[in-house]
């Protein structure tokens, strides 16, 4: 294993440079919308731009790879991203704002195909697992680190765009100087989504509810805290908070995942989550009892964040070994679906219910994948064969990711 990290060094570094510049910028937008005066409805509109380039990109950016190769693709995607960040500073309207998340979310993706497709053609069956593992820490912990910065300056300045521009730019030059042989790339499989559907509806709605969730957390939580008067440094420390739980939650609650049937961890832990709604919710005074914020909202995202490896873990409890990668590719692009609702969502949730009305919409997710898990429960046996430990997975994961799962391993023993 040391070795194929030592092979994919200059994967991880720059991979770290993409995740915290994506995590700055992310929350530098909410707050510097929410400073130029747009509604919170309308930030999360110009955020759902995000998701939709997102979705665009696991869908185009693979064939520029086939194309031009992985280093010309990783080169031409960050130079647009880079640019794209600028633009921000030229245009004070919420329409070009949109399109440069939707061209961001567009580059973002194709970036994290080129690393992740690379990254595959260094894995083997003894160390996939633990590939995709460190990559899911360095993805989550990027986001969480990102917070960090916008303490350097205030979102009203230019400073922090041009951070959030010469991290990404300086994310090339690992990829640029590595030694390593590129490796062949090929367009990763599908599965339909009504095939996914028969083959595991618990895994598809999950996922989908739970996209929804994680975009209304990592967009609306900025505007909650600016609507109770937190400062910058503050809400910063919230999202991260959020983002950290998600990453301690994940290995135990896989783990105990695979104790058990799935469905029951996938109605409980949103169940959980539903009572540190309602007290976050009903928290007075929320920047006088900031660590007690702080707490709830890591225990949030610890209920939150994990449930869509839980999901992934369940449907490749139905599927056939050779059915794993283009099944968890299409779940990718389902959960991408999700994401695009949630920053709207949340931003009518709190332009209509007040600052709460994040985690009365929250509430409100968790109700439905409780409802659905146990329905499921009800109507259908548990899956004996085929179980696979569960791994930690992250949002920003692409199709090409799927092929890391430790399953596909098998996948290749068969062939």
């Amino acid at each position: 294993m040391w070795a194929a990290i030592r092979g994919s060094w200059s994967l991880f570094v720059g991979m770290i440079l993409l995740m915290i510049s994506n995590g700055l910028l992310t929350t530098l937008l909410t707050l510097r919308g929410n400073g130029l005066g747009f509604s919170d409805s309308v930030i999360g509109l110009v955020q759902s731009g995000y998701p939709v380039g997102s979705l665009l990109g696991c869908l185009i950016a693979p064939r520029l790879i086939m194309r031009v190769g992985h280093i010309r693709s990783f080169a031409a995607l960050a130079s647009m991203a880079s640019a794209a960040s600028l633009m921000h500073l030229v245009t004070a309207d919420p329409w070009s704002w949109g399109a440069m998340r939707l061209v961001t979310g567009f580059c973002f993706s194709g970036l994290y195909i080129v690393a992740e497709s690379w990254l595959n053609g260094s894995a083997n069956n003894e160390n996939r697992g633990s590939l995709l593992s460190i990559y899911f820490v360095i993805q989550t912990g990027g986001v969480a680190l990102g917070q960090l910065l916008l303490n350097l300056s205030s979102p009203e300045g230019i400073l922090l765009f041009l951070l959030v521009s010469i991290l990404i730019s300086f994310s090339l030059v690992p990829m640029l100087i590595s030694e390593g042989a590129i490796p062949p790339y090929e367009l990763p499989g599908r599965i339909t989504f009504i095939a996914l559907f028969r083959l595991s509806p618990m895994g598809l709605t999950g996922s989908f509810l739970n996209g929804i969730s994680q975009t209304v957390l990592y967009v609306a939580l900025a505007l909650y805290g600016s609507a109770v008067g937190l400062s910058k440094g503050s809400i910063a420390g919230l999202i991260g908070c959020m983002t950290l739980g998600g990453m301690l939650f994940q290995f135990p609650l896989g783990k105990l995942s695979d104790l058990m049937d799935r469905r029951l961890l996938i109605a409980g832990v949103p169940g959980l989550s539903i009572p540190i709604c309602i007290v976050l919710a009903l928290l007075a005074n929320p920047a006088e009892n900031l660590y007690l914020l702080y707490l709830l909202v890591a225990l949030l995202g610890g209920l939150t964040l994990p449930v869509y490896s839980i999901c992934m873990a369940h449907m490749n409890d139905h599927l056939k070994q050779s059915e794993v990668v283009a099944a968890s590719g299409t779940l990718v692009l389902i959960l991408a679906a999700g994401m695009i609702l949630g920053p709207t969502l949340g931003g009518l949730a709190i332009e209509q219910l007040g600052p709460e009305g994040i985690f009365y919409l929250l509430s409100l997710i968790a109700g439905t994948t409780v409802m659905t898990a146990l329905f499921r429960l009800w109507s259908s046996p548990a899956a004996t064969e085929n179980r696979a430990n569960a791994v930690a997975v992250s949002a920003n994961l692409t199709p090409e990711a799927t092929t890391l799962h430790p399953k596909a391993s098998e996948e290749d023993d068969t062939r």
